[in-house]
């Protein structure tokens, strides 16, 4: 990871993620909808908690998402829900759903920014460039691991928002875990043995 170079100027997005401090198993205590928030934000929470205990579980989340035209698998889901409640208990509140969506939106608006060819597909040169925007300088080696990973058909080499969406929360989290134990902008982290599986296995597991 000690290749991976945050720029000076942070992006969106950075804010969500969780903290190296956060434990990935701890329980997710109730919230309430941001002062504010969209009522279209607001009813489609209320519809996918359907026994009106105040949270949505992975499948409830996964089947809103596919309303909105999202259809991402559950890995994805899992993914986003550990991002924006530092925890893997695979719920989630009104607060963490509001920001997420709102997230998800300014997701879509950087996909279809990067997506020049108009294709519904980010290829290397078009990844690169979103990581730029991220204030990422991710190095050639890693993209093409990225690219080999994340390419749902193993062909093409391009990501569909799904796996783009998978890939970015991947980086942009283990990126920031990195960054929370470096050392003075020094391009090395001292991690234990504890802090360093907390740090990867919840993207790892999802």
């Amino acid at each position: 990871m000690a290749g991976i170079v945050a720029s000076p100027n942070p992006a969106p997005f950075g804010s969500v993620f969780p903290g190296s401090n956060a434990n990935p198993f701890a329980s997710l205590l109730p919230s309430s909808f941001p002062t504010g928030t969209p009522q279209h934000i607001v009813d489609a929470f209320r519809y996918s908690d359907k026994d009106g205990n105040g949270f949505i579980d992975d499948q409830e989340l996964k089947a809103v998402l596919s309303t909105c035209n999202h259809g991402f698998s559950l890995r994805t889901v899992h993914l986003l829900m550990y991002s924006f409640t530092a925890t893997n208990t695979r719920l989630m509140g009104p607060k963490e759903f509001t920001q997420m969506f709102t997230s998800l939106q300014q997701w879509r608006d950087v996909f279809e920014k990067h997506d020049r060819d108009r294709n519904g597909k980010i290829e290397f040169h078009e990844l690169q460039q979103t990581f730029q925007t991220l204030g990422l300088n991710v190095p050639t080696a890693v993209l093409n691991l990225l690219l080999l990973k994340y390419d749902r058909s193993g062909k093409s080499l391009a990501l569909d928002y799904d796996k783009f969406i998978e890939c970015c929360i991947t980086v942009k989290g283990l990126t920031n875990k990195f960054k929370e134990n470096e050392s003075a902008a020094t391009g090395l982290a001292t991690f234990n043995y504890e802090s360093f599986l907390l740090s990867v296995l919840p993207f790892v597991v999802a």
